[in-house]
């Protein structure tokens, strides 16, 4: 797919016919494509102004629909909606990594590193559409690819994954879990790390992140589903008691 055709194929996902193609063509351009160019030309800094306008939108939304629900409930529902992991999956829905613009060093290196790349360029889309647009612009987009992934479930996940899976296994008298970073793969300014969770010794979660911190987290949600203290992510209250 040519340049061109990804633009155009960029600006049907969004819903929106940009007046500053430039904008957009920064969204999806990954940084190895650009590399010894201004930092303007990739998606990083649309992805931070788009990471500002996504948290507030998802916030407004949360706190007008949701009117019975408590601090806590709308912040876990909002870390959900605008996880990595749920960015990436709705990347992925929509077709974004077929628009992505790559540099030659990421170009065949298949899933690695495109977890983080889809988050990345769903943010700085965002911040495009903000700028060429207007908020309502945004709002629409953000709206429209997010909300099948509202569940009012996901106030129920664990907000820090690290401390509920520790409060589980010793309220279940086992020892303190330990995390361990067993891999790391793609490119130094996008590495995408492996990391393994265990309890009394005894692997029980794996996960992948963009950081070790995100890494663990994400091994330690493994470990809490695996263990039967969450389902898909979600409390079991019963089996805490």
């Amino acid at each position: 797919m040519s340049i061109r055709e990804k633009l155009d194929r960029a600006q049907e996902i969004c819903g929106h016919q940009f007046n500053d193609i430039s904008l957009l063509r920064s969204a999806v351009t990954h940084p190895s494509a650009v590399e010894g160019e201004p930092v303007s030309a990739s998606y990083e800094r649309l992805e931070f102004l788009g990471d500002s306008i996504l948290g507030a939108v998802v916030a407004v939304s949360l706190f007008q629909t949701y009117t019975d629900f408590d601090e806590g409930k709308l912040t876990r529902l909002k870390v959900s909606l605008v996880s990595g992991a749920t960015l990436s999956d709705v990347g992925l829905e929509l077709g974004i990594d077929k628009v992505i613009i790559l540099g030659a060093s990421e170009q065949g290196t298949g899933a690695r590193g495109m977890h983080s790349a889809l988050e990345n360029v769903y943010e700085a889309l965002v911040g495009a559409l903000y700028l060429d647009g207007g908020w309502s612009v945004a709002e629409t987009f953000i709206m429209r690819t997010l909300k099948p992934h509202l569940a009012t479930e996901r106030a129920e996940h664990p907000t820090n994954p690290k401390s509920f899976l520790q409060e589980c296994v010793q309220s279940d008298h086992m020892e303190t879990p330990s995390y361990k970073v067993v891999g790391e793969e793609g490119p130094a300014h996008e590495p995408t790390f492996t990391a393994i969770a265990l309890v009394d010794g005894i692997r029980r979660g794996r996960g992948t992140g963009s950081s070790k911190k995100e890494a663990e987290a994400a091994a330690a949600l493994d470990a809490l589903d695996r263990m039967g203290y969450t389902t898909n992510g979600v409390i079991l209250k019963k089996k805490l008691g």
